[in-house]
């Protein structure tokens, strides 16, 4: 389960399972069988009966006092079986977790998963589990008093509601304010209001109910402040996101687009979309507007709290916008969204993949299902709601990262029993517990790839990285030169140090820092702590390479607003590109105190190449604000695109085609 910007460790404690453990089965053949698999995340689900308790109820409770729902995690254990698992430390006297066994992030993507599949497959079976999750989410939802359409996080396996769980996640208690969870509740809601509309009317009438009350919990907490806008570190940010995050309140928007576009009479509800929607929009339109060839390249962020900090995980933002776009009837929402999905995502791809942080450099460079999930799903409603190939193309590589585009070089789902481990580390080991997050993210991946089994059939058969040229992280302490500082603590609150920094104080003196040779230009972005303006001496720092002059950086921010602290750790791009036979670089400080964490360096034009049995895939994308040429080498249908996605020029490719490609666009080669 991923929240609140961290990502809560699995416990080490576990609860024995009398039987049915799942053992990872060797991979098929290539067929056209379907890709998704439930019986995964079937083996997680378990039964609890609930203590009544006030304020919490669900759909004919009295006449099916159960409920079902996922465990939170499922530990490895010897002989490819495993174990389910709660959230914090068990106590074995009571058999309850420091969280809880269940929780309503996990039960309510297991609801989407299995609306889903129930949509596309017919299955019985995951109707009955949609209908199972979706009565259990409910009864999470406080019905009453001050709280109320605001949900509780965790439940103990006994069926006893723990609104405090420890450790501790803000808001507590769990239902007292906005969360990621109701969020997370209004997305099932919606998505299951729309399946079951017309199957169940009657339960489909429960679930309008208890999502009309989870949207005036929005009303009432999130929504008073539209049309606000903070500041932070001198940028303009809209005050009314649900936890002041775009990612939280994409998520809702998923649901509540659904839930639209199936009552789009409900006036209210639509209200309250529509605004969520603007707000998500704003806060995009700082980073997908203006200067996109620098961090974040167009990235939106997900946090208005922080301008140096994105994450994969929980980055459906342009898909939120896209599907609120077509259900609102607004075209406006689409233009940020499309700037992430072609902009963005070919760096990202090029640049080693859905990292799960970058804090502004690649700090956390773990990666987990629920990030490529996410920007799989941002593709695939893009090329929905523009038409554009683009966006398949790209889903056909995002979607390779659960059959072996990892740096682990190996598959981390499996058809044939729908495991998908928790994870692929830095170093490239896996974890392979198989969790209900990861369970479920591998899922809706493989369900909306099921949707088009060519794209399918590609990500699955070309996944094997041959070479990639992109973004690389030279740590400033490095360098020789400067003095190397420690900082106490890596988080400053709304970014993360990578390690050491450099401090440069002295103009006198400079600091030398390799960077490696190169085939190509490449654009540095020195990451240096900005001071706020007014708050300490302006930090100036001169850049060059020889005898090249590269840049002169002034780096400041200007007024701290809401973040969580003064000044803001942000790459700054030098103006001028190192040539490709320079080695170093050279920066010297002239006043303040330079406070250098990292330089991100990438090739003017990257490059990603993968093979398979399915033949080649060759992604090649422009940094730059001209137009650059790229060689691209293979056999099959070379299609070239714009910054914002649109198709320039396609042809036959056989052996080596050299094209121009457009400013900020990129290509691709599909053999």
């Amino acid at each position: 389960m991923t929240n609140a910007r961290t990502r809560t460790a699995a416990a080490l404690a576990a609860t024995a399972l009398v039987a049915g453990g799942l053992t990872l089965g060797a991979a098929p053949a290539h067929a056209a069988a379907p890709l998704a698999n439930t019986a995964h995340l079937d083996f997680l689900l378990d039964t609890a009966t609930p203590t009544p308790e006030p304020g919490h109820t669900t759909y004919r409770l009295a006449e099916e006092p159960e409920l079902v729902m996922p465990w939170t995690y499922a530990d490895a254990r010897d002989g490819g079986t495993f174990e389910r698992v709660g959230g914090g430390p068990l106590d074995a006297a009571t058999g309850d977790w420091g969280q809880g066994a269940y929780n309503t992030d996990d039960i309510s993507r297991a609801a989407v998963a299995y609306l889903r599949h129930w949509q596309q497959t017919g299955s019985t079976a995951s109707r009955e589990n949609a209908y199972e999750t979706l009565r259990a989410l409910a009864y999470f939802q406080t019905t009453d008093g001050d709280d109320a359409g605001n949900v509780v996080l965790w439940m103990q396996p006994d069926g006893e509601l723990n609104p405090s769980a420890e450790p501790i996640e803000l808001p507590d208690p769990s239902d007292s304010e906005d969360s990621y969870w109701l969020a997370r509740t209004l997305w099932a809601l919606g998505e299951g209001y729309a399946a079951f509309e017309d199957d169940d009317p009657d339960f489909a009438a429960f679930l309008q109910e208890r999502l009309r009350l989870g949207v005036s919990a929005v009303d009432r907490e999130v929504l008073t402040r539209y049309g606000q806008y903070e500041t932070a570190d001198g940028v303009r940010v809209p005050a009314w996101l649900i936890v002041d995050g775009a990612d939280a309140t994409a998520e809702a928007l998923l649901g509540l687009s659904a839930y639209v576009e199936a009552v789009p009479d409900d006036s209210a509800v639509r209200a309250s979309t529509a605004k969520l929607a603007e707000g998500v929009a704003a806060l995009a339109r700082t980073t997908t507007e203006g200067d996109t060839t620098s961090w974040p390249y167009g990235a939106i962020l997900p946090w208005a709290k922080s301008r140096s900090l994105w994450h994969s995980w929980a980055s459906q933002m342009p898909a939120a916008l896209a599907e609120s776009s077509v259900a609102l009837g607004d075209a406006s929402l689409l233009e940020p969204a499309v700037v992430d999905g072609s902009r963005f995502a070919p760096e990202l791809l090029t640049s080693g993949g859905p990292d799960n942080g970058r804090y502004p450099s690649p700090t956390e460079t773990v990666q987990i299902a629920y990030g490529a999930d996410s920007r799989l799903q941002n593709s695939l409603a893009l090329a929905d709601a523009t038409g554009s190939s683009a966006f398949t193309d790209l889903a056909g590589v995002q979607g390779a990262w659960f059959f072996g585009l990892n740096r682990s070089g190996a598959a981390v789902y499996d058809p044939a029993t729908g495991i998908t481990f928790d994870g692929v580390q830095a170093d490239g080991s896996v974890n392979r517990n198989s969790g209900a997050e990861s369970t479920i993210h591998g899922l809706l991946a493989m369900i909306a790839l099921d949707d088009r089994p060519e794209l399918a059939d590609r990500a699955r058969s070309v996944a094997t990285q041959v070479s990639r040229e992109g973004l690389e992280v030279v740590e400033a302490e490095t360098a020789q030169g400067g003095t190397v500082v420690t900082p106490e603590s890596s988080w400053t609150g709304e970014s993360s140090w990578s390690g050491s920094y450099l401090s440069l104080t002295n103009w006198r003196r400079s600091a030398t820092i390799g960077i490696g040779s190169s085939t190509q230009e490449r654009v540095i972005e020195p990451v240096i702590q900005r001071v706020e303006k007014g708050t300490a001496a302006t930090p100036l720092s001169v850049w060059t390479t020889g005898k090249r002059p590269l840049d002169l950086l002034k780096s400041t921010v200007g007024a701290r607003g809401i973040t969580e602290a003064s000044g803001a750790l942000l790459p700054q791009k030098l103006r001028r590109t190192v040539p490709a036979d320079a080695t170093t670089v050279e920066v010297r400080g002239v006043t303040g105190e330079t406070k250098l964490d990292a330089l991100l360096v990438r090739p003017v034009v990257s490059r990603l190449v993968l093979e398979g049995d399915g033949g080649r895939t060759e992604l090649v994308r422009n940094s730059t604000t001209t137009t650059r040429s790229a060689t691209l080498e293979g056999s099959g249908t070379l299609s070239v695109y714009s910054a914002d996605g649109v198709l320039v020029s396609a042809q036959t490719a056989a052996g080596a085609v050299t094209v121009p490609v457009p400013a900020e666009g990129f290509a691709v080669l599909i053999g």
